[in-house]
C-alpha cells in the first residue's frame, strides 16, 4: 500500500503532537509555551486534513477540541504579551 500525501501529512501530524507530549513529559518542552502549543496546534490540523478523506467522527472531535486547546493557549499568549 502506498502512502498518499495525506497519509503523510495525518502520520507527521501524530508525530509532532507526541514530540510536544514527550517534551513536556520529559521536561523539555513547556505545555504553555508556543513550541508545544504550535506543535500541538500544527499536529492537530494535519490529522484534521487526513480525517476529511476517510472521516472518523471521534477521531475528528478530539484533534478539533486539540486544536482549539492549542489556540487558546497561544492567544493567552498573544494576550499576556500584549500587556507587557
Amino acid at each position: 500500500m502506498a502512502l498518499t500525501l495525506i497519509d503523510i501529512a495525518g502520520v507527521g501530524g501524530v508525530l509532532l503532537i507526541l514530540i510536544a507530549y514527550a517534551g513536556a513529559t520529559a521536561g523539555k518542552l513547556d505545555p504553555k509555551q508556543w513550541p508545544a502549543l504550535t506543535l500541538n496546534l500544527v499536529g492537530a490540523l494535519l490529522i484534521l486534513w487526513s480525517l476529511s478523506v476517510d472521516f472518523n467522527l471521534s477521531a475528528a472531535l478530539m484533534e478539533g477540541a486539540w486544536a482549539l486547546v492549542a489556540v487558546a493557549g497561544l492567544v493567552r499568549l498573544a494576550f499576556q504579551r500584549l500587556k507587557r
